[in-house]
């Protein structure tokens, strides 16, 4: 059996493909066409996932779309016609309907689209339309290995739904309840996240980095903006929103979704003027980003709380956009009667492509469940050769001496200072040994490296394989990281990669969290060793490193304890404003642009010669 998943003509497409109820790739388009968020139809994510799993397109059985025009059809009819009622711009409302109408459009037509994708003529599968939040709750339940849980979906608006729970058992998810638009907890978030000045999608893991600098001082203005009800669901008070009123503009033109202003006047009034996005953040706006943090974590346990009464159950696996905030998940597991927690470790819309792909398999041909997702690491991979034709591309031809030795002159970079010069490279081939010595020496040193190696991962997050590394116990990392590397704003923190079996020496909770989407408390008397990973408020977003799922990155931070005593690397993703590096060429670029130390590139290693 061959199922082909997709999310397609929404932000951050993807594409999954399982065989015999395993799945074989997951890959998101963004990383294949370099545009961050990427909607559209995930066409080289396709071809990406063909290729992988070895098959051609004729030998589909199943496609699934995790999109569904015809769900809560009612509910959108009547928010329309209300609309049109009450609407003082019938020219932007009609604009609204016909983007709406011709993204409904594309989705039934999704079949046409993969036809073209794969240069086909006519394909055998059996297409299918899977609603938003089924295929979140799938993507998260049937990757658990749980056998039977809570599932909960925690999300902006998909399918005219923010939010959806109900109780796993085997191969069946029963959906229990749903919140509907125009509440979410999702838009909440965006809305205030907008007013913070932090306008573009996705920005809102930005403002739980800010939160843990301000206190909860705005709790109860912010409190105002939304209703816990008894039953375990919530409601917006719409008077500080336009979304329900107004409609959003969202476009996708360039293939960046950009989204429309979704607070309203109101909002300024409670809370004051808007920041203007680059100007400077003040006391007021981190209170505000930590209050809104504070309001969030309430909400998700409320609505955890009466699910796990509903079902009784101590397991609960989760997945939509919300999920993303780790902080919040941490919550759950402090607050409820919840003892294992699952999140989809990309939690977001990406995710839905493996989620469509399993309702399928499991919900809708009762398929025996043959998959647990345990890790993320399910892109391309690339050979020596690979790395070694990127070089090419990119350097011109190398000419490496007995020793595997090479040296470019003249390659064009940018200097610490941030301005443009010309410096010259050193190339060696290395053994699995002598790179892992050399790296764990540069980064004892002080020095910052690329880390390109095994497949890549899917999600928002570096687990180890396109991944940024520096030494967590020196206490000026963080700053040189987002000043010299990455670009961004200074309080953005960076997370600590530790060895699984080391997690309780140095955090709290210690709960496994390999797809770094929980936030746990590093120990009070830890944190002086390790400054650059540890955030304002003392805790730090972990990832838990196991040796079979990341060989050669579990070896690493091995040999780097080895070294120094501490278990833990700094780790950031391999990008500068841009999509995570996919590829060789990409992985080159990044590293000869932001002038970084030293690059890993599979067997090669690559440094600036500094005599």
């Amino acid at each position: 059996m061959r199922i082909l998943g997709l999310n397609a003509f929404h932000g951050d497409a993807s594409a999954a493909l399982l065989i015999d109820g395993k799945l074989v790739c997951a890959v998101e388009e963004e990383r294949l066409n370099r545009k961050k968020h990427c909607a559209g139809f995930p066409s080289l994510a396709v071809r990406e996932c063909l290729r992988l799993g070895g098959i051609s397109a004729n030998q589909l059985d199943h496609v699934a779309i995790s999109r569904d025009p015809r769900a809560h059809l009612f509910d959108k009819l009547l928010h329309v016609g209300t609309r049109l009622i009450h609407s003082r711009d019938l020219s932007g409302l009609w604009q609204q309907v016909r983007d709406r109408v011709h993204n409904r459009k594309k989705v039934a037509s999704v079949e046409d689209s993969l036809i073209e994708a794969v240069g086909a003529s006519s394909l055998r599968a059996t297409f299918h339309t899977v609603e938003h939040h089924r295929a979140h709750l799938a993507s998260a339940f049937f990757a658990s290995g749980f056998e039977e849980a809570a599932v909960l979906s925690l999300d902006g608006f998909g399918d005219f739904v923010s939010t959806m729970w109900g109780h796993g058992t085997d191969r069946h998810i029963a959906v229990l309840g749903e919140v509907g638009f125009p509440h979410s907890l999702g838009a909440m978030y965006t809305a205030v996240t907008q007013w913070l000045g932090f306008p573009k999608y996705g920005d809102e893991g930005k403002v739980m980095g800010l939160a843990a600098y301000g206190d909860g001082r705005k709790v109860p203005e912010l409190r105002k903006l939304l209703t816990l009800r008894s039953d375990g669901s919530f409601a917006l008070v719409l008077d500080y929103f336009r979304h329900h009123r107004e409609g959003i503009e969202m476009s996708w033109a360039d293939g960046t979704p950009r989204l429309g202003r979704l607070y309203s006047d109101k909002l300024c009034q409670l809370l004051g003027p808007a920041r203007e996005p680059g100007s400077a953040l003040l006391p007021h706006h981190q209170d505000v980003a930590a209050s809104l943090q504070s309001l969030l974590e309430d909400a998700v346990v409320h609505v955890a709380l009466g699910l796990q009464q509903r079902t009784g159950q101590r397991r609960l696996t989760l997945a939509g956009g919300v999920a993303l905030n780790s902080v919040a998940n941490g919550k759950i597991l402090d607050r409820t009667p919840f003892t294992e927690l699952f999140v989809q470790p990309a939690a977001g819309d990406n995710g839905t492509s493996i989620g469509a792909a399993l309702w399928v398999e499991h919900q809708l041909l009762m398929q025996p469940r043959r998959f647990v997702m345990h890790h993320a690491y399910t892109g391309p991979t690339f050979s020596s050769e690979d790395c070694d034709a990127a070089v090419r591309l990119l350097l011109g031809e190398v000419v490496f001496d007995g020793q595997g030795r090479a040296e470019v002159p003249d390659v064009e970079t940018v200097g610490r200072d941030g301005q443009p010069t010309k410096g010259r490279l050193r190339i060696e081939r290395l053994s699995e040994a002598a790179l892992l010595e050399r790296a764990v020496s540069m980064i004892e040193q002080g020095h910052v490296i690329g880390w390109f190696q095994g497949a890549m991962e899917f999600g928002p997050r570096a687990l180890g394989h396109r991944s940024i590394l520096g030494d967590p116990r020196r206490a000026d990392m963080k700053d040189i990281l987002n000043r010299r590397i990455k670009h961004r704003e200074p309080f953005r923190p960076f997370a600590p990669a530790i060895l699984a079996e080391a997690t309780a020496d140095w955090f709290v909770r210690a709960a496994p969290s390999p797809a770094m989407l929980l936030v746990d408390e590093v120990r009070a008397e830890k944190r002086a060793l390790v400054p650059a990973v540890v955030h304002a408020d003392g805790t730090g977003r972990l990832q838990t490193v196991q040796r079979e799922h990341s060989p050669r990155f579990y070896a690493l931070i091995a040999a780097f304890a080895e070294r120094t005593g501490v278990p833990i690397l700094l780790n950031t993703s391999f990008n500068e404003h841009e999509p995570i590096v996919c590829s060789p060429l990409d992985a080159l670029r990044c590293f000869v642009k932001t002038h970084m130390d030293a690059l890993a590139l599979h067997n090669l290693w690559l440094s600036w010669v500094t005599d």
